[in-house]
Formats: C-alpha cells, sequence, structure tokens
C-alpha cells in the first residue's frame, strides 16, 4: 500500500484507504511505548500502596478493637 506524504511534515504519511496520518518516526514511536509503559507501571504501584493502605487500616482497627477488649477486660 502506498501512503501519501504530508506537506510540511516530514515523518507523517496518510493512508489513502483509511485517511489516517501515521507518524513515521521509529524513534517517537518508542518513547511514546516507554512512556506508556511507564504510566502502566505507575499505576500499578499506586493500586499496590493503595491496597497496602487499606490492609494497614484493618490490621489498625482490629489491633483497636483488640485494645479495647483488653481494657474492658473481657479477655
Amino acid at each position: 500500500m502506498e501512503y501519501v506524504k504530508v506537506k510540511g511534515h516530514d515523518h507523517f504519511v496518510r493512508d489513502p484507504r483509511t485517511n489516517a496520518i501515521i507518524n513515521t518516526n521509529k524513534s517517537q514511536y518508542n518513547e511514546y511505548l516507554l512512556h506508556k509503559e511507564s504510566k502502566v507501571k505507575e499505576q500499578q504501584k499506586i493500586q499496590e500502596l493503595e491496597k497496602n493502605v487499606a490492609n494497614m487500616k484493618d490490621d489498625l482497627n482490629e489491633i483497636k478493637s483488640l485494645l479495647r477488649s483488653l481494657i474492658d477486660g473481657s479477655w
């Protein structure tokens, strides 16, 4: 399939079948992929931290409950 160069842009071509603009600059594409992967890893890290905080809150609530029971003498 032949692409049509976009006037004034060295790394852009147009797909005549879909009329889509395609960036042919491989280094920019690789930068994009690295950035996207970095964002995914960051999101996973944030989710893991949120999960850990929730677990710690549950643990603290359990400790508080046990301490209250111990103070009240119900042990």
